[in-house]
């Protein structure tokens, strides 16, 4: 468990190809149902304090309480992952702690020093931050929100892998807005 955060509640893995990666993660490693979006829809989007409009597929499943990320990104907008990419790696970049108290483990987190590099957010209490302390690649921190709208998405994922058959490995993005 990290002194700051708790425990580690998601792996993120950028990669060259979502639907290949979601397929290998289904069918070799066991583990859906995917929930995929193309577009995910973020908003407030900042990168080095400097807004731009990012166009990111994403795909989350869990893995008992643990769960992973696949990240494709769909445009040239300046973000960690495609600095990530053009530093010539791919698999896991980020590793993320879930917060309610988004605020206040903020606050911690830059009063020990770390700095926001990227950050935006998901619906409604769906803030999430990148930090810029990476020692070596797959150890970047995310805080993400996980209140409101986001959190019950998660919520939905871990308890369909709970229940998962194998069956129906890639579904759809709930509309946030109804959840």
């Amino acid at each position: 468990m990290s002194r700051f955060l708790g425990a580690i509640r998601q792996l993120g893995y950028v990669v060259d190809d979502i639907e290949a990666a979601m397929a290998h993660w289904h069918s070799v490693m066991g583990v859906g149902p995917w929930f995929y979006n193309p577009k995910v829809p973020i908003e407030d989007y900042r990168y080095d304090g400097q807004p731009y409009d990012v166009h990111n597929a994403v795909a989350l499943a869990n893995s008992g309480p643990l769960q992973v990320e696949l990240i494709e990104i769909r445009n040239d907008a300046p973000s960690m992952y495609r600095d990530f990419l053009r530093a010539g790696h791919s698999g896991l970049q980020h590793v993320a702690y879930w917060t309610q108290a988004y605020d206040a483990d903020l606050a911690r987190m830059e009063a020990e020093g770390f700095r926001q590099k990227m950050s935006g957010k998901v619906g409604a209490n769906g803030r999430f931050v990148y930090f810029d302390r990476e020692a070596h690649p797959g150890t970047v921190i995310e805080l993400s929100e996980v209140v409101g709208p986001k959190g019950r998405l998660f919520d939905i994922i871990r308890a369909a892998a709970e229940e998962w058959d194998g069956s129906d490995p890639v579904r759809p993005f709930p509309d946030l807005s109804r959840l």
